[in-house]
């Protein structure tokens, strides 16, 4: 089994060459950084990396809440089980090549949202739509969510319609377009236009190297586990879940598609859908803080009488440790009705009412202790979420422009023709 290389891009690096023919196309200066009104007029998808920070930058700007994407750097069970619990579904990137279409169902079970990829390039955020609209409870935002109601009827192929009509996924998706994607997008229309009026497609002359990279999904929905393909007519089931962790399941499928290629012809990525720590962590953190509110009105029920608990005090020992938190804090996400939702466990209501002071004042140590694990953890997932952010912006800029400068300043200073020359050899 391979690993691959982390955060690698493996779509979207053709580039596009001036011509005469591209003046036609695309009027006015092709360098120009692309305006927010040409990505909103923009019929196309852009391409899009393999990149979580940008998946998880997306799914935040759809409303998805309490889903992280993360990248499984090898499908060995040991770095396998690194992966945070639950996995909600793989997407799997590999350049396209179509499976057995006997393999899918006669039609879309009524309980699988799927929908089929009718739109160039938009192959990432079906696969992600196919995966969280199978969320079961999933706090999927306003629009996702009456999005997933209006086409819960629909057939895959309406469904995939629907997504390439749907301005609110449409302009996410495209905010991580530059110029050169959106000329890059006209341009394959064009040649695959071309292909079609001189019936290359149809005489054969079209093999796999044409094929583009490409996102699946694989879920498990209602006691099974299926690989939703957008560019596969319906959805493929792949055999009932049993005791075993789901993604044993997929495995061998991914695996074997890997097989299919030459080692070293093709490079892959998996990313994982899973629960976003940084929730379960805010809970536990609310959890604790009941905790330490219990505790402390047990304290204060005891009272200051208590020998025990005067010599405590006597002691300095029944301080709060400083950075304890007993209330909301927004720093660490943490609200009050967060804390209001949150329950005292059965077995700390227990401890609170039997224990003596002195054991109270040392279970209170344990409870201080563990809140500073938390908020430690948490303040590391929100550096995580800011630097997702960065890397998202970092690839939104278009950095055309600069890169432009710098050649005619560097033709201006005659500095082009001796690396042109050295490097092709003259």
């Amino acid at each position: 089994m391979t690993e691959w290389n982390k955060r690698r891009r493996l779509n979207g690096e053709a580039g596009v060459s001036s011509s005469p023919a591209l003046s036609k196309l695309f009027p006015g200066d092709p360098s120009a950084p692309a305006t927010e009104d040409d990505k909103k007029n923009w019929n196309g998808f852009c391409e899009i990396e393999s990149e979580p920070a940008f998946f998880n930058v997306m799914l935040k700007n759809f409303g998805v809440k309490g889903v992280k994407v993360q990248e499984v750097v090898s499908l060995d069970e040991e770095l396998l089980a690194y992966v945070p619990r639950p996995v909600f579904g793989l997407i799997f990137l590999f350049k396209w090549r179509e499976d057995d279409p006997d393999k899918q169902e006669p039609s879309c079970p009524e309980g699988v949202w799927f929908a089929n990829q009718t739109v160039d390039n938009a192959c990432a955020s079906v696969a992600l739509l196919n995966i969280v609209n199978n969320i079961p409870s999933a706090d999927l935002g306003e629009h996702l969510q009456q999005f997933k109601e209006f086409t819960r009827t629909f057939t895959p192929a309406l469904r995939g319609d629907a997504i390439g009509n749907f301005d609110f996924v449409k302009q996410i998706h495209n905010s991580f377009a530059r110029k050169m994607d959106l000329l890059n997008g006209d341009l394959q229309l064009k040649n695959d236009a071309s292909a079609r009026k001189n019936h290359k497609v149809a005489k054969g002359e079209v093999d796999d190297s044409d094929a583009g990279y490409h996102f699946i999904a694989f879920v498990p929905i209602d006691g099974k586990v299926w690989k939703l393909d957008g560019l596969e007519r319906q959805p493929q089931n792949l055999g009932p879940l049993g005791n075993d962790d789901w993604l044993n399941q997929a495995k061998p499928v991914i695996e074997a598609r890997m097989a299919d290629y030459e080692e070293g012809q093709i490079e892959f990525a998996v990313l994982a859908l899973a629960k976003d720590p940084l929730f379960t962590l805010v809970a536990s953190l609310a959890d604790n803080v009941m905790c330490l509110r219990a505790l402390s009105a047990r304290l204060g029920d005891i009272g200051s009488d208590s020998k025990d608990l005067q010599a405590t005090l006597e002691q300095g020992t029944h301080s709060l440790a400083d950075g304890t938190l007993l209330g909301p804090d927004l720093s660490y996400d943490l609200s009050e009705e967060a804390i209001n939702q949150a329950s005292v466990p059965l077995a700390a209501e227990q401890k609170c009412r039997d224990l003596t002071v002195v054991d109270l004042l040392a279970y209170r140590q344990e409870l201080e202790s563990e809140q500073a694990n938390l908020r430690r953890s948490i303040k590391e997932e929100q550096e995580s979420v800011r630097s997702d952010e960065a890397r998202a912006a970092s690839r939104r800029h278009d950095y055309g422009p600069m890169v432009q400068a710098w050649v005619r300043m560097l033709a201006r200073k005659q500095a082009l023709k001796p690396l042109i020359d050295e490097t092709t050899g003259k």
